[in-house]
């Protein structure tokens, strides 16, 4: 092919794709961005991005009901009693306490409380009479 043709098939193949080329060198520079507007491109993703996050949560949590009020157990307190041994009071749905016992090796009831035993927050059985 000679050099002519190969011009030709580039200006068609050019016009064809809706560019148009040019002799000249194009020098204009970006124009310049705010800080603000930087800002808000970094931040306006990453505010959907744990928007998103914070609904795949709830809706694991809603799912899965693990949490809440009325979940089937829930911890009321933890007492650490060494570096892997630890006391847990556990609530039941039914209202019922229970006291146990956690190690690294093992899970052992210790006992049962009774309503007197334990304080609810926001409840305080010592009001003014």
């Amino acid at each position: 092919m000679s050099k002519r043709s190969l011009i030709a098939i580039t200006t068609i193949l050019s016009l064809a794709s809706g560019t148009v080329m040019s002799a000249e060198a194009v020098s204009e520079a970006p124009a310049p961005t705010s800080f603000a507007a930087e800002l808000l491109a970094i931040l306006l993703p990453l505010a959907f991005i744990i928007i998103g996050l914070l609904l795949v949560l709830r809706l694991v949590r809603r799912r899965h009901g693990v949490t809440g009020p009325d979940a089937p157990l829930s911890i009321l307190q933890i007492v650490p009693l060494g570096p892997r041994e630890r006391l847990v009071l556990v609530k039941a749905r039914s209202g019922r306490v229970f006291t146990v016992g956690v190690s690294a090796q093992s899970v052992n009831f210790v006992t049962e409380l009774t309503a007197d035993d334990v304080l609810v927050p926001g409840k305080s059985g010592t009001g003014p009479r």
